[in-house]
């Protein structure tokens, strides 16, 4: 889907704005590569939507002056933030980070809710301390009517700018 896919990318984004590496998946041979903290990132667990009446929340006026009806899209997931390090302490600090910029650094689109962390832990597999995270969110989408004809544009985390 490719709305979880925004909402993973967005978070990514933000975590790296704020001072922690991340990526979409923990990579394999991150531990001899890495010298501090990084946060893997997936989002799951989502159900969406709509806004307004059948998602239809009016009409804009687009850079080139034409009008377009805009529609709206609400999920409400789970965003995961697993955050490894060599160091317990290292760990800890990728955590406060990540919480910072989970509760008040996500785009507009991203709406923060519970924040929970498990206990560190020792991860075997890997020899890294880990903190597993989960955020609660809601995230709105929208789209517009493409060019004033009845096609559609995809829709668009609301506040993320298009890279396009």
């Amino acid at each position: 889907m490719k709305e979880l896919r925004q909402i993973r990318d967005a978070v990514i984004c933000a975590l790296r704005d704020g001072g922690l590496a991340a990526e979409a998946a923990f990579p394999a041979r991150w531990a001899a590569e890495r010298k501090s903290a990084l946060a893997s990132v997936s989002v799951g667990a989502a159900e969406g939507r709509a806004l307004g009446f059948r998602g239809y929340l009016g009409e804009s006026r687009g850079a080139d002056g034409q009008v377009r009806e805009v529609y709206g899209r609400r999920l409400e997931g789970v965003v995961s933030v697993d955050v490894r390090a060599r160091r317990a302490a290292e760990c800890q600090e990728g955590a406060e980070t990540a919480s910072a910029v989970l509760l008040g650094g996500l785009p507009e689109g991203v709406r923060p809710g519970e924040l929970r962390w498990e206990a560190l832990a020792w991860e075997k597999e890997t020899g890294l301390f880990l903190l597993r995270g989960e955020l609660k969110c809601e995230a709105l989408f929208l789209a517009e009517s493409g060019d004033g004809g009845p096609e559609f544009l995809d829709f668009r985390l609301k506040g993320v700018l298009r890279s396009e």
